[in-house]
């Protein structure tokens, strides 16, 4: 899955599930940030971290262990990944790939969900976890991706006239919604597939 900006791709490691250490190889990114206790994992994990982001609540024994450079950011009303994404803009890099979104407490993933919705427009947010990989679409999408996987669509909360190639069960112009109709494990049958809908905002998983 390639991002939608001409440029280095950045890691960003939150605080839920942790990738599982034999990914660490993976991870050839221009800079790594971590926010808070994600710190921690990657330390297990022997991956360097150049910069962390937060109010340092989890880390406060550990602070004057750090190696890398650290942002101070005691906003209550901003998360930590709202934060962090804030900071890599300055920074100049807009090709993020999001570690540790999901897993623990649930509802810091729907807040992240929403957290990434806000980006949309000026940043590429691909979210990682040990089983998927995840992203709102743009109106019309085309990207490979290994064949035989899963890839499911879920609207947010709707998308209208949504039509797709490439997988097992093709959509013509369909109308996704919460609580009606939802489009989950599908099945990848081309390497390329394209997703193009008219109106509304989409998430699009695929399995690893």
């Amino acid at each position: 899955m390639n991002h939608r900006f001409i440029g280095p791709e950045v890691g960003l490691f939150l605080n839920g599930e942790p990738p599982i250490p034999i990914a660490k190889k993976n991870f050839f990114y221009e800079k790594i940030f971590a926010v808070n206790g994600a710190f921690s994992y990657l330390k297990k994990l022997s991956i360097q971290v150049d910069w962390t982001i937060g109010d340092f609540d989890s880390l406060k024994e550990n602070l004057e262990k750090l190696d890398n450079k650290f942002f101070k950011n005691y906003d209550q009303n901003y998360t930590d990944f709202d934060k962090a994404l804030k900071i890599i803009y300055k920074k100049g890099f807009f090709n993020i790939n999001v570690w540790g979104a999901s897993g623990k407490e649930q509802d810091h993933f729907l807040g992240n969900l929403s957290t990434a919705l806000k980006y949309k427009k000026k940043l590429s947010i691909i979210f990682h976890d040990n089983y998927h990989s995840y992203f709102f679409s743009h109106k019309k999408n085309s990207f490979s991706h290994k064949k035989n996987k899963k890839i499911s669509l879920f609207p947010f909360p709707k998308v209208e006239g949504l039509s797709t190639y490439g997988v097992k069960y093709p959509l013509t112009n369909k109308l996704l919604k919460m609580g009606e109709c939802i489009g989950i494990r599908n099945e990848i049958i081309h390497n390329k597939i394209e997703i193009n809908y008219k109106k509304g905002e989409l998430l699009i998983f695929l399995e690893r």
